[in-house]
């Protein structure tokens, strides 16, 4: 699997900061969240990162004096912010310092998700591990697009929730896939009928799988389950 891209995200505000950084985990980033404006500027002194998600109004450094800062170490990095307010003066103030996107609060996730999408491929042409296609299994090959299944000799058909599941059982690969995430990402409801479809589903992706005996599905009780490379 490709590497992942990496993110810096300084928020001040705890929960929507952690609600951010699991969802983007959820979503296939590698996010890295920082509680004021100083330390993600001595995070992003010593790590590498692909795109930059910062709040406005911080303490000890706000984001638009980050983002400053950031700038004169690299001036190509994509930059989105985020605010409480929609004053006018406050989004050019931004678009002056170099966004490349603005948003204010409250959004929702799936905005965010787009937002951050659009602004990869225009400001760095990289690909979300969240766009990936194409996935290695072990000796197998699995084409969520055209949902088949290839062993190097057959290739096997898959249905379209059979394609979806192991689609993020592959981005989550040898980490957990939590039940309630699968069950709304692909289902749109953790129901119990749902989830009892889900485990027919799981079933059946288990005998695909069984061509390469090194790759297995196991439960993770309480949580889910985690493909085993």
């Amino acid at each position: 699997m490709d590497e992942k891209i990496k993110i810096l995200l300084a928020e001040d505000d705890t929960n929507l900061g952690m609600l951010l950084k699991e969802y983007l985990r959820a979503k296939g980033f590698e996010t890295v969240l920082c509680e004021d404006g100083e330390i993600a500027y001595e995070r992003f002194l010593n790590e590498p990162f692909d795109i930059c998600i910062f709040d406005v109004m911080m303490p000890k450094k706000d984001g638009f004096t980050l983002a400053k800062e950031i700038r004169q170490i690299n001036s190509e990095i994509p930059i989105i912010f985020l605010t409480a307010k929609s004053m006018k003066e406050d989004v050019l103030e931004g678009f002056k310092l170099g966004a490349d996107d603005y948003m204010s609060k409250p959004f929702s996730m799936e905005e965010l998700l787009l937002r951050i999408e659009a602004v990869l491929r225009r400001s760095t042409g990289l690909k979300p591990e969240d766009e990936q296609e194409i996935f290695k299994i072990g000796k197998l090959t699995f084409n969520s697009k055209k949902q088949t299944l290839f062993d190097g000799e057959e290739e096997q058909k898959l249905t379209t929730k059979e394609s979806e599941l192991l689609r993020l059982l592959c981005l989550n690969v040898n980490k957990v896939l939590e039940r309630n995430y699968a069950l709304k990402n692909i289902w749109a409801d953790d129901n119990y009928f749902n989830a009892r479809s889900m485990d027919v589903y799981i079933t059946k992706l288990r005998k695909h799988l069984k061509k390469d005996p090194s790759v297995e599905i196991i439960n993770v009780h309480g949580k889910g389950y985690k493909l085993i490379l």
